[in-house]
């Protein structure tokens, strides 16, 4: 599978198509049949204000999307990327979608917004991770934030997800020196208190004076980076995982992660058990 970090630019739609396609085709040509591409990958991330975000949003069968189904059916993937979507009731949704060589099989809708999201003109969504049967494995996908809800990760988890993918736009942050993003950290956290693999892909370079991690990376079921770090730059990272290894949760002779679940425990009298 692979990775594809790009550097999409609000208002270079052309070129942020080229990006992709320049993406996908070399994850491609190194043997990927899973690509995943960050998130807003079709338009950017900075906007000056929800009339520029409705100017580029675009329907889930929009021009973007089927691009993806093109680039999976002539190459034999399944692609995971985020975009701009102008829903049928003209609301504009965070989204992302899973296309294979079949075409578009599952839209999602970031439910966990982040700050400027906010304001620009973001619908929220409402309905839970999609996990799809793919020639590949059964893969899961939320959009950035949302990989920092517990809850919502453990969600994927329970409906069978083997491989999950992240799209995410990271703004970069101080860190102490010698520590790793805490990104990064929290995406191993998911894939490890799950026996998961996790695969992120992040945007890289300067947008309107906002700096971006570039942290893309690809996690093991044991909670592991698979491919080494290399933070900022535009490159394709490609690794062969063991999806059928996710099916096992066991990390002892006599512990399981989903098993030795107690969820009755978890939630204070009127609250909704997760």
């Amino acid at each position: 599978m692979a990775v594809g970090p790009t550097a999409p630019r609000v208002g270079s739609v052309a070129g942020n198509r080229r990006r992709i396609r320049t993406a996908v085709e070399a994850a491609a040509a190194r043997g990927a049949r899973v690509v995943v591409l960050p998130e807003l990958a079709n338009t950017g991330y900075v906007f000056a204000d929800a009339a520029e975000l409705r100017s580029f949003a675009e329907p889930a069968d929009g021009a973007t999307v089927k691009e993806w189904e093109a680039l999976a059916a002539r190459h034999d993937l399944v692609v995971v990327g985020g975009f701009a979507e102008r829903g049928d009731d003209g609301r504009v949704h965070n989204s992302a979608a899973l296309v294979d060589p079949a075409g578009l099989r599952a839209t999602y809708r970031k439910v966990h917004l982040w700050n400027g999201e906010k304001t620009w003109g973001f619908t929220p969504g409402d309905a839970p991770p999609p996990v799809v049967d793919t020639p590949y494995g059964r893969i899961g996908f939320m959009v950035c934030y949302d990989l920092e809800f517990p809850e919502w990760v453990r969600l994927a988890a329970l409906d069978g997800a083997e491989l999950l993918c992240g799209p995410v736009n990271w703004p970069l942050y101080p860190r102490p020196d010698g520590e790793r993003p805490g990104e990064i950290v929290r995406v191993q956290a998911d894939a490890a208190v799950n026996r998961m693999f996790v695969a992120v892909a992040d945007r890289t370079g300067t947008e309107r004076g906002q700096d971006w991690l570039g942290g893309s990376a690809i996690i093991d079921a044991d909670g592991y980076p698979v491919t080494p770090l290399h933070l900022g730059e535009e490159a394709v990272l490609t690794a062969t995982l063991p999806l059928a290894d996710a099916r096992d949760k066991a990390i002892s002779e006599l512990n399981d992660v989903h098993a030795d679940r107690r969820p009755a425990l978890y939630t204070r009298p009127g609250e909704e058990r997760s």
